[in-house]
């Protein structure tokens, strides 16, 4: 998928199977995350991102609340691992879903429910590297989240500002993993890349500004 994503999407689109690579995805991105999550730095982050987190909100941190978030901290590994095995294969189905149902509609090919899968599941490698990469990246930034961000290549807006707050709403990966079911769609499809780039890309943005915005609301910013 890094090195030649098209020839491995058309040859997937061939042959629809994910389920493999499925397993394999969600086992390197749970034991990535659980792993970081089970040292101290890592427990140290968690907290501190979920303090960050409620603060951004406009939620006080009392000594109570700061408490409570502490007793949570050691289950964090387990519940960052389940919402992966989970969560994951859960989004990918309902995300297939509405793409088959999408593009079933506006396009003159038809596809399988299982071809759609298969680009989907085909995508998320990309979210397997990420995982890979940022473990020890944020075990050496002593922090949990943010580092494939778009405000981490573009550290000039503070964080509590709507623009820092944007930027950090969008990850890179995420947006690769984007272009690449593009790319994917568009070869069974047979329709250009672009324009479902496009459509993709702004569902994506969208919801990023409504969470910005609402963390900029809340914030009080």
């Amino acid at each position: 998928m890094v090195r030649s994503p098209r020839a491995t999407l058309a040859y997937a689109v061939r042959n629809p199977r994910s389920f493999d690579i499925a397993v394999l995805i969600v086992a390197i991105s749970a034991a990535c995350s659980a792993g970081f999550l089970m040292t101290r730095v890592g427990q140290l982050a968690a907290l501190d991102q979920q303090v960050r987190q409620l603060e951004s909100f406009g939620f006080a941190i009392t000594d109570d609340t700061y408490q409570q978030l502490r007793g949570v901290v050691p289950y964090r590994p387990l519940v960052s691992a389940a919402f992966i095995v989970i969560g994951w294969p859960i989004l990918w189905i309902a995300s297939a879903l509405l793409l088959q149902w999408f593009g079933n509609r506006i396009a003159e090919t038809r596809a399988t429910f299982p071809q759609v899968l298969t680009v989907v599941v085909h995508a998320s490698a990309i979210l397997a590297l990420r995982a890979v990469l940022t473990a020890p990246v944020n075990y050496a930034r002593e922090s949990l989240g943010g580092a494939t961000s778009l405000r981490s290549v573009m550290p000039a807006f503070g964080e509590s500002t709507f623009t820092g707050r944007l930027l950090g709403a969008v990850d890179l990966f995420a947006v690769w993993w984007l272009v690449l079911i593009a790319l994917g769609l568009s070869i069974l499809y047979h329709a250009r890349t672009l324009p479902i780039a496009r459509w993709l890309f702004g569902a994506y943005a969208g919801g990023a500004a409504v969470l910005a915005l609402t963390q900029a609301l809340r914030g009080g910013v």
